[in-house]
């Protein structure tokens, strides 16, 4: 079976692929672009496994030596600082293990709490509102360009106290990162823009130990001068975690949810007839449709036999979330969206120490997004066929690059 993950044409529907990897190769082994071995997992229960297993690391330089990391991430030079793409990536505490993630980690969770994110209810309320009176008259838009992308870019720069003027250089950037995802050509060809992208934040970070504010961003910086153990290299690759995880996941929540709506307008009345079913019906769409389509790299510290694979060290293991979520064995009827469902065990946010630490202010986005667009929008409606929409390329992520719809 020929696979293309990153293609935009299988992801406008993967799932007859994935439910065929599950029952018939649910460890398939693939060959990367660079020769090395790699494995999918596509099964819920070997998901779940995985994304809690110690053997497999996330930091590159647990598992290879210095010549192989030579050979894997290339070093450019830039304003005389050695800072690559790869570093930017895998400096963060998504890409560290223990003791490392949680010492990264510790820094910003209490700024993600349930209870602290609830404080900016109101804002992401009014950012939502301010978004829809912009298209109201219109009669129509493009979801995504129009709502689902500044919404929760606007909140997360605002967190950060980037200055709004700079916002729209993200969505060129971000982009290239999820593009780039799955496609060594492509990341070499945006290895420049990522380079720019560092030594913005550089920049930016300078900008704030001169001048701190009360933001995410300058609290970092003030816990580094704290000696928290913060480098210079791990604070810029945390903000473009931040930056990036802080908007695309969301970006594609709300469009992705909005898109199962308006393809199941059944499911779509009993949301309008009943608001308080907004929760349940957030982490349906997390399930239905993952924003997040599959883990990024985790790689065998040494030698290991996993579910009845022999992996060796090096071996790059890639967990399929979409396809994990429609487990027949995990969920009942899991290709039927169902804005009720009780019984969701969904692993969208992952799960174990790299579970996302974001997720309470992406369901709140998403449930102030989904709700306010029902709301004041209430005969919203494709302006193009299922069959038309453009689904963004890359493995890591799947969300539309457009929606555009009526109202």
């Amino acid at each position: 079976m020929e696979l293309n993950l990153a293609s935009p044409t299988f992801k406008a529907n993967p799932y007859p692929t994935f439910a065929t990897l599950r029952e018939q190769e649910p460890i398939r082994r693939i060959t990367l672009p660079d020769g090395r071995t790699g494995w999918l997992i596509t099964r819920y229960e070997d998901a779940d496994a995985v994304l809690r297993d110690q053997r497999f690391a996330k930091d590159v330089r647990h598992v290879f030596t210095k010549e192989e990391l030579g050979q894997l991430f290339p070093v450019s030079q830039q304003a005389g600082q050695q800072l690559t793409g790869a570093a930017m990536l895998n400096r963060h505490m998504l890409s560290a293990d223990p003791p490392d993630h949680a010492r990264l980690r510790a820094l910003i969770n209490l700024s993600f709490t349930p209870r602290l994110v609830e404080q900016w209810r109101e804002r992401i309320q009014a950012i939502a509102d301010e978004l829809l009176d912009t298209v109201q008259d219109r009669g129509e838009m493009d979801l995504i360009d129009d709502f689902a992308f500044p919404l929760p870019m606007t909140v997360i720069t605002e967190m950060l106290g980037v200055p709004p003027e700079d916002r729209t250089k993200f969505r060129l950037w971000s982009s290239e990162v999820v593009e780039a995802s799955g496609n060594p050509e492509t990341f070499e060809r945006t290895r420049g823009d990522m380079l720019l992208f560092g030594a913005y934040l550089h920049t930016l970070i300078e900008e704030k130990r001169k001048q701190p504010a009360e933001d995410l961003l300058s609290k970092l910086i003030q816990a580094e001068a704290a000696g928290d153990s913060l480098s210079e290299v791990e604070l810029i690759s945390m903000v473009f975690l931040l930056l990036i995880a802080g908007h695309e996941t969301t970006l594609n929540l709300i469009g992705n949810g909005a898109l199962a709506l308006l393809e199941h307008p059944d499911q779509m009345e009993k949301l309008k007839r009943d608001p308080e079913l907004i929760k349940t019906a957030i982490e349906e769409f997390l399930r239905y449709q993952s924003p997040v389509m599959t883990s990024t790299q985790r790689w065998a510290r040494q030698d290991v036999e996993f579910a009845g694979q022999q992996m060796h060290r090096g071996d790059s293991v890639l967990v399929v979330l979409a396809s994990a979520n429609h487990d027949t064995e995990a969920f009942h009827d899991p290709e039927e969206l169902d804005v009720t469902r009780q019984e969701n065990r969904h692993l969208a946010f992952g799960k174990g120490i790299h579970y996302c630490l974001g997720a309470p202010l992406a369901r709140l986005e998403g449930q102030i997004a989904i709700s306010t667009l029902l709301r004041r929008m209430p005969n919203l409606r494709l302006n193009i066929t299922s069959e038309q929409l453009l689904w963004r390329p890359g493995t890591l992520l799947l969300g539309l690059s457009k929606l555009p719809v009526a109202f």
